[in-house]
């Protein structure tokens, strides 16, 4: 499965870097975009306009205040599915990405990936 980590990190202590780890580690496909440059786990960080097809799963890790233009990005992105990790949570994009037959999940991408439900 092809997951974009929205936020990406090389910071070691960000939960964007260790999903990145988990991620890799059980055999996704990763696709990292973030503000910074940088490269993780051999993967280069794109910009946050980078357009990826056959995205299966967004998972984000910038907060609110940092989600301007999001929703444009995510309709371009087409993704099945968009994972609003702790700290992500925003109702009027997640009811708008309802609306554009986009699933949403409020959840903690570790803990999915750790307890099998990912």
């Amino acid at each position: 499965m092809k997951v974009l980590i929205y936020g990406a990190s090389i910071n070691p202590q960000r939960y964007a870097y260790l999903a990145a780890h988990m991620l890799h580690n059980k055999g996704h496909e990763i696709v990292l975009v973030g503000i910074k440059n940088g490269e993780l786990l051999g993967t280069k960080i794109h910009p946050i306009d980078w357009i990826e097809e056959n995205v299966d799963t967004v998972t984000l890790y910038v907060g609110p205040q940092n989600q301007n233009g999001l929703l444009d990005y995510l309709r371009k992105l087409k993704p099945r599915r968009v994972i609003f990790n702790p700290g992500t949570e925003n109702e009027k994009l997640r009811t708008s990405l309802e609306e554009e037959g986009i699933e949403t999940d409020e959840a903690c991408t570790l803990v999915l990936l750790q307890t099998g439900q990912f």
